[in-house]
C-alpha cells in the first residue's frame, strides 16, 4: 500500500479522466468541450454539488441521461454519458457510464482503497457475521477498522460514487482496515470499480437472487468476478463448498482455503463455540456450526493480514453476537428462542440444523418464516419443503410481501410444505407479531422456536407502507407479556 496522503478532492477534467485510465479500460469515446474544475463525482441528480461531475447511469425505471439539466442547474461542472447531450457543458462519453463512474469516484480521490487494508466478502450465507468477526480480529490487532454491509447502510454495498466518498473520508480519519461485504448486485453493477481489495473472502453459494441473475451460473459467475486481478490480491476460499472448491480450481489470483479439517476439539451450543488451531484455542459467543466456518473465514483473511493467531483469539473472544445471526434471546422463558435472517433455502436449513443439534430428543423444533415478495419466487415452495423436513411445527407468515400478495406468498411456501409433510403445517397466520405469538403460547420446556427471514430488520413492508417491525424486539415484547 502507498503512504502518499488522502487526495483533496479536486481536479480538473482531462486530468482525472487520464488518472481514471477510461482509456486503458476500454471505456473513452471522447471528451468534448472546455476543461473544467472537478470537485465530487455523483450519480443522484438530487445530490449534487457545485463543481460535481455528473454520472447519467442507465437504470431500469430511470435513466439519468433525463437528469442531467438539472444537474447542470444544481452545478455540476461536467457530464459522464453514453451519447452526447444537447447541453452546454463539458461531457465525457463513454461506453459504460456505470464501469467509469466507480474508476472516475476513486480517481478523483487517488484511489483511497490502496492506502487501507480493505477486504471483501462474499458469498450467499455468512458475509455480515464474518465481516464482524474480521473486523473485531482487525480492532484486537490495533487497526481503526470500519465496517460497510448489511447492518451499516440502505445498500448492503454502497453505490460506487458514495463509496469511494466513504474510503477517502475514512482515510482522512486515520482508518487503517475497512472490511466491506460484496453482494453479486454490487459486481454486476460496477459498484467496487475502482476499489482495491488485499483480499477476498468467499463464505458459500446457494440459491439466492435468482430473479436477477436467472440461474445459479450466472449468480456464481457474478460472485467470482471479485477473484480477479481487476479487483483482489487473494482470494481466502471455503474449500468445503462445491461453488468454493470450483472457485479455488479456475482463480487466477493466489488463494488460500479454509475449512473444517483446519481445526480440532471443536465445541459448541446455541450460544458459544471453541476450537483449536495450530494450539491455539479459539473461543466466540456465537452459536452453531456454521457460524464455525464463519469464523474460519474470519481466522484465514487475518491470517492473509499477517495478523498472530493470539492476536486473531483475542479478537474472537471480544466479538459479540450479530443482531439477527442466530441470535438467542432470553426473557427467562423455559424454551428457546433463534431469531436469524435465513431468507435462502440453504440458509433456514442449516439454522434448522443447528437448533435441532443443541436440542433434547424430547424437544419440539418450530420454525415460524414467510418469503419476501418481488423478489425470488422459486425459493418459496424449496424453504417450504425444508421447513417440513427439518422442522416439528412450521408456522407460515409473512416477511416483507411488498407488492405482492401475503397469501399468494403464503400459498407457495405451503405447498412446498404439503409435498414434503402436510402434518406440519401447524396454521399460516399472516400477522406476523400473531404468528410468533403462536408459536409462543403452544411451546413447551426444551422446544426451541425459530424465527427466521428478518434478522435484524427493523421494518416490515406491506403494499408501499413501511411498518417499524424487528424480530427481537417483538420476541422480547410478547415474552414479556407471558411472564
Amino acid at each position: 500500500m502507498s503512504a502518499s496522503p488522502a487526495s483533496t478532492g479536486q481536479m480538473t477534467l482531462r486530468h482525472l479522466v487520464q488518472t481514471a485510465q477510461l482509456g486503458t479500460h476500454g471505456l473513452l469515446v471522447e471528451v468534448t468541450g472546455k476543461d473544467s474544475i472537478i470537485t465530487d463525482v455523483a450519480h443522484d441528480s438530487r445530490q449534487v454539488s457545485v463543481g460535481a461531475l455528473f454520472c447519467c447511469v442507465g437504470g431500469t425505471h430511470e435513466d439519468g441521461h433525463n437528469f442531467a439539466q438539472e444537474a447542470v442547474n444544481s452545478g455540476a461542472s461536467a457530464l459522464v454519458v453514453d451519447r452526447a447531450l444537447d447541453i452546454d457543458v463539458p461531457q465525457v462519453v463513454v461506453r459504460d457510464v456505470r464501469k467509469s463512474m466507480g474508476l472516475l469516484a476513486a480517481a478523483l480521490r487517488e484511489f483511497p482503497s490502496t492506502r487501507m487494508h480493505v477486504v471483501g466478502v462474499t458469498g450467499t450465507n455468512g458475509k455480515t457475521t464474518t465481516a464482524h468477526l474480521l473486523a473485531e480480529i482487525l480492532r484486537a490487532h490495533g487497526w481503526k477498522t470500519e465496517v460497510i454491509g448489511t447492518l451499516t447502510g440502505p445498500r448492503t454495498t454502497p453505490e460506487s460514487t458514495d463509496l469511494q466518498r466513504m474510503l477517502s473520508a475514512w482515510e482522512r480519519d486515520g482508518v487503517n482496515a475497512v472490511v466491506m461485504e460484496v453482494t453479486s448486485h454490487a459486481l454486476e453493477l460496477h459498484r467496487v470499480m475502482g476499489t482495491t481489495f488485499e483480499a477476498a473472502v468467499f463464505t458459500n453459494l446457494s440459491q439466492d437472487h435468482l430473479d436477477f441473475h436467472l440461474t445459479m451460473e450466472k449468480y456464481f459467475a457474478a460472485k467470482a468476478k471479485l477473484f480477479t486481478k481487476e479487483y483482489s490480491a487473494c482470494g481466502i476460499i471455503n474449500r468445503d463448498d462445491v461453488h468454493g472448491q470450483l472457485l479455488l480450481d479456475t482463480v487466477t489470483i493466489d488463494t488460500q482455503s479454509f475449512g473444517m479439517n483446519d481445526i480440532t476439539q471443536v465445541q459448541m451450543d446455541a450460544r458459544h463455540i471453541e476450537y483449536e488451531i495450530e494450539g491455539v484455542r479459539m473461543r466466540a459467543h456465537l452459536g452453531g456450526q456454521f457460524n464455525v466456518m464463519n469464523s474460519l473465514a474470519a481466522v484465514a483473511a487475518a491470517r492473509a493480514l499477517d495478523i498472530p493467531l493470539v492476536k486473531i483469539a483475542e479478537g474472537l473472544s471480544q466479538a459479540t453476537a450479530v443482531p439477527g445471526r442466530f441470535e438467542s434471546i432470553d426473557a427467562g422463558q423455559p424454551f428457546d428462542v433463534i431469531v436469524d435472517y435465513a431468507h435462502t433455502p440453504d440458509a433456514l436449513e442449516r439454522v434448522l440444523d443447528t437448533a435441532r443439534s443443541l436440542m433434547s430428543d424430547s424437544g419440539k423444533l418450530m420454525v415460524v418464516f414467510g418469503c419476501g415478495g418481488d423478489r425470488d419466487a422459486e425459493k418459496r415452495g424449496p424453504m417450504g419443503a425444508i421447513a417440513a423436513a427439518k422442522s416439528d411445527v412450521v408456522i407460515i407468515t409473512s416477511d416483507n410481501p411488498r407488492s405482492e400478495s401475503g397469501a399468494e406468498i403464503a400459498a407457495q411456501i405451503n405447498a412446498g410444505v404439503m409435498a414434503t409433510d402436510s402434518h406440519k403445517v401447524l396454521c399460516t397466520e399472516l400477522d406476523r407479531r400473531a404468528a410468533i405469538g403462536k408459536a409462543f403460547s403452544i411451546a413447551q420446556r426444551g422446544d426451541v422456536v425459530v424465527i427466521a427471514g428478518k434478522g435484524h430488520e427493523n421494518t416490515q413492508t406491506i403494499g408501499t407502507e413501511t411498518f417499524p417491525f424487528n424480530d427481537a424486539q417483538v420476541a422480547r415484547e410478547l415474552l414479556g407479556a407471558q411472564s
